[in-house]
């Protein structure tokens, strides 16, 4: 059961690093234009940083260490 319930966490991590990248350099002259100096980030909507916004996502569960 664990497994399966992993898996769906990595997913939503690979899915909110992709709504955080940088676009591409060529859209950024689609859009503007050839001259235009915009920095690709400006095109992404969502912006985060690990200290500023958190996921909200609970850690992987560890398994106990045996002391004995």
């Amino acid at each position: 059961m664990a497994k399966k319930r992993d898996h769906r966490r990595k997913i939503k991590f690979s899915k909110q690093a992709r709504r955080t990248k940088w676009a591409p350099f060529w859209t950024v002259m689609k859009k503007y234009g050839k001259g235009k100096r915009v920095h690709p980030s400006n095109m992404t909507r969502v912006k985060r940083h690990w200290t500023r916004t958190k996921l909200r996502i609970k850690p992987f569960k560890q398994r106990r260490q045996h002391l004995g």
